[in-house]
């Protein structure tokens, strides 16, 4: 069961699951799911063997008050409605992969994270914290959670990258406010790998940073997007022209870093395709 099927990465988990033999059914609205007004047909889940909560309102955009409070309604209430719901199923699920986010541990420097590190106390902080927090019914109903925190998704579809290509592709590019701050990132197909690995590793569950184990700064992202496409990438994006753009907050986003590693994948034994910036970019763009 797959909700966010339509979404950067549930469209393509869904064919890869489907390739792997495994029976991919979206949970959507028209199908009885619609966590705005706190419905979901328990029927669909009867005899669901995973579910996985991709979910949620797209972060990118200027943060009204409208907006935050799509961001956290989406992330926080859906995913408690379905958990909840999951936890009071006759055969429930045997995994729950709910995502989340890297935003959980707030703007953090240069700080190396691992998910033993504490949450951060700005809003996607706030949020990522409550988005977790909101799988406990399934949990306590002894469903195994495993909590995916997402870094920045490598794919030219979509996400932060997607919307990075066409001013990189005109030799506009460059890092964003001062460069300095971390980009935890993962390539797509190591995302989708990790989901693959968890259904075969039942002893993971709780917080798992889906990150590549180098990230890099701002800066150096740029750099190694620009060689790849064969452009300069020495045009910085000022930090006033973000605020106007985005508001104070969501240009906090953009000008905010963390320094992620994968610590507990690593140390499970899953292996990346992807470690450096570079090839990644340079597999995800061919």
């Amino acid at each position: 069961m797959l909700t966010g099927a339509s979404g950067l990465v549930g469209s393509a988990l869904a064919p890869r699951l489907a390739a792997a033999g495994h029976d991919v059914v979206p949970l959507t609205r028209p199908a009885g799911w619609d966590p705005g007004r706190g419905m979901i047909d328990r029927r669909i889940l009867e005899g669901a063997v995973v579910v996985v909560n991709l979910a949620g309102e797209n972060v990118f955009g200027r943060w009204t008050a409208a907006k935050k409070r799509r961001i956290r309604q989406s992330r926080v209430h859906g995913t408690r409605l379905l958990s909840a719901t999951i936890a009071g199923l006759a055969r429930r699920p045997a995994a729950l992969f709910a995502a989340s986010a890297i935003g959980y541990y707030g703007n953090r420097g240069d700080e190396e994270l691992t998910e033993a590190n504490a949450a951060g106390a700005d809003f996607l902080a706030e949020v990522s914290r409550d988005w977790e927090a909101a799988t406990e019914p399934a949990a306590r109903a002894g469903v195994r959670v495993v909590n995916l925190r997402f870094g920045v998704v490598l794919s030219p579809r979509g996400g932060a990258l997607g919307k990075m290509l066409p001013p990189f592709r005109l030799g506009l590019g460059g890092p964003v406010g001062g460069g300095k701050q971390y980009v935890s990132w993962i390539a797509m197909d190591d995302l989708l790998g990790i989901f693959a690995y968890l259904l075969a590793t039942p002893s993971l569950s709780g917080p798992v940073n889906c990150t590549a184990p180098h990230p890099v700064t701002n800066r150096e992202f740029a750099a190694a997007l620009g060689h790849v496409l064969g452009r300069p990438a020495v045009v910085p994006v000022p930090a006033f022209a973000l605020r106007m753009a985005f508001g104070a907050e969501g240009a906090e986003m953009l000008t905010g870093g963390q320094r992620v590693l994968p610590a507990r994948l690593l140390a499970s034994g899953f292996r990346f395709r992807y470690s450096e910036i570079e090839p990644a970019l340079r597999a995800v763009l061919s």
